[in-house]
């Protein structure tokens, strides 16, 4: 695997990203896998070397990132891999569950680290 600079980070990522939206559940999109379907794929790609994972608290309203962040603890030690996660659609009906609002921001981000079971975020977005 190639290693790459994440901009001006200090990071290195691995020029191949696993996107997560395809992982959580298929009550959100039929073509989401659920999580029992779901631990190959995040296996194989830490064997291949990737290092460098995607999602956000949108895809399958939370649940692709309790899926990842199972898979990654699962799998791999948490120093050995960069999480990316975002904001800014809605989670929610309230005015406030939703765009990029210092509210909901603080809001969001503490319920990816939660829903991710970690303590930091390599990249919001």
């Amino acid at each position: 695997m190639q290693y790459v600079n994440l901009g001006h980070s200090g990071l290195k990522v691995s020029r191949i990203c696993l996107g997560t939206m395809t992982y959580g559940s298929s009550q959100w999109r039929s073509w989401v896998l659920d999580e029992e379907d779901s631990p190959p794929f995040f296996r194989r790609a830490l064997e291949l070397g990737v290092n460098f994972f995607d999602t956000a608290d949108a895809y399958s309203q939370g649940v692709s990132e309790q899926v990842t962040g199972r898979a990654l603890h699962d799998f791999a030690r948490r120093e050995e891999v960069v999480i990316a996660t975002k904001v800014y659609f809605p989670t929610g009906e309230g005015p406030n569950q939703r765009g990029l609002s210092r509210l909901h921001i603080m809001r969001a981000v503490e319920d990816s680290l939660r829903r991710l079971g970690t303590d930091y975020i390599d990249l919001y977005q």
